[in-house]
């Protein structure tokens, strides 16, 4: 789950810089962590992103590891990427 988290992360923050300023990376990691949205919704957020099969797969399974996930993992995810967002290391972004 962590290497498709970082991966996923690591290819969007390509598309924009990354930090709190990138209102799509919020935007696609917002909807990775709440349980509402579907993978099909997901998938539908991130298709201009989707290439082939083995990107759909990846996108499938990183959203199935939040949806397997408690409400109290996910709440700590949410608080881990403010972390970030407002570390002194962002600041540059």
């Amino acid at each position: 789950m962590k290497l498709l988290m970082v991966l996923m992360l690591a290819a969007l923050s390509q598309h924009c810089y990354a930090g709190s300023g990138c209102p799509l990376l919020e935007n696609v990691i917002s909807k990775t962590i709440n349980p509402q949205v579907s993978k099909t919704e997901y998938k539908e957020l991130l298709q201009e992103f989707i290439d082939d099969n083995a990107t759909t797969n990846a996108i499938d399974e990183l959203k199935e590891c939040f949806l397997n996930q408690t409400d109290e993992t996910l709440s700590n995810v949410e608080v881990f990427m403010q972390l970030i967002y407002d570390s002194s290391l962002c600041d540059l972004f």
